[in-house]
Order: structure tokens, then sequence, then C-alpha cells
């Protein structure tokens, strides 16, 4: 989900505190703060060598002691129009990066339907090879001038 998609759903439910439902069902607390936004760019080389680049709109939720908090959805919007200048584009993926043991972060991947919240459905990020035609040849293949080993 980009910034846009996201921010538009805030907005049409400004007065809702959002929900964010982890890949194995269950929920970031209700009352986790969102205490950053950022831009996160990264700049690497693939093992087939080439150059690539990525970004995405980081919110860092915290869960603390205060279990009365609530962030309202508009709020949460207004606090992502105070990072415009920052994010430099609304085209950015979204991503919540929440602390449960090990610091994750979970792309939004959308919105669950349901009258009672307005929840974002987060999923897991995967690794994988941006090159298999160089690195991942035939069994024939391997160790013979591919590059691979």
């Amino acid at each position: 989900m980009t910034i846009t998609e996201f921010i538009t759903r805030l907005r049409e439910h400004a007065g809702d505190t959002p929900r964010f439902l982890l890949p194995d069902g269950g929920y970031i607390p209700v009352h986790a703060h969102v205490t950053e936004v950022g831009r996160v760019d990264r700049r690497f080389v693939d093992c087939g060598g080439t150059v690539r680049t990525s970004a995405a709109c980081v919110l860092q939720t915290w869960v603390a002691d205060d279990t009365d908090h609530r962030l309202l959805a508009g709020k949460l919007a207004d606090i992502i129009g105070k990072a415009a200048p920052l994010l430099q584009s609304d085209a950015l993926p979204v991503e919540i990066e929440y602390e449960d043991f090990l610091v994750s972060q979970f792309p939004v991947a959308g919105i669950v339907e349901d009258a009672r919240a307005l929840t974002f459905a987060l999923v897991s990020k995967h690794t994988d090879c941006l090159a298999k035609e160089i690195c991942l040849p035939s069994a024939d293949d391997c160790c013979s001038g591919t590059g691979c080993c």
C-alpha cells in the first residue's frame, strides 16, 4: 500500500483508532505509539553484480506502559503529512516497524474490511535472489564459469 492509499484510508476513518494485523494473526497493541515516520533508502548490489535501489516509508511503532494511549487515524495522517518533505514521494510503499522480541518491518498489504475498526493487514517480508538467471544455474552448469561458486 502506498502512502497515498494509506493516508486516504486514514482520512476516511479519521475518528477511528487504526489497528495493525500481524501476519501471524495477532495485533500490534492498540496503545502503541508511532514514534517515527521515515524514508528508508537502500542501495545495494545483488549477487549478480547489478546495483539496485529501493525506498519505503517506515512507521516505527513503540509499545509503552501508557495503555490508555490511542492514536486516531486522522492524527496519524497529519503526522505522516508533516513528514512529506522528507518522504519526497507519496508513491512509496508503507511498512510498519514493530518490536516483539525482534524488530521487524511489515509491508502494509491492505485493509481488513470491518465496520467496527480500521484494520491494516501486514505481511511478512521475504528474501529473494534477484539474479536467478546468473546464480541459479542448472546442476550441470554449477561452478562451470557461471560465477555462482
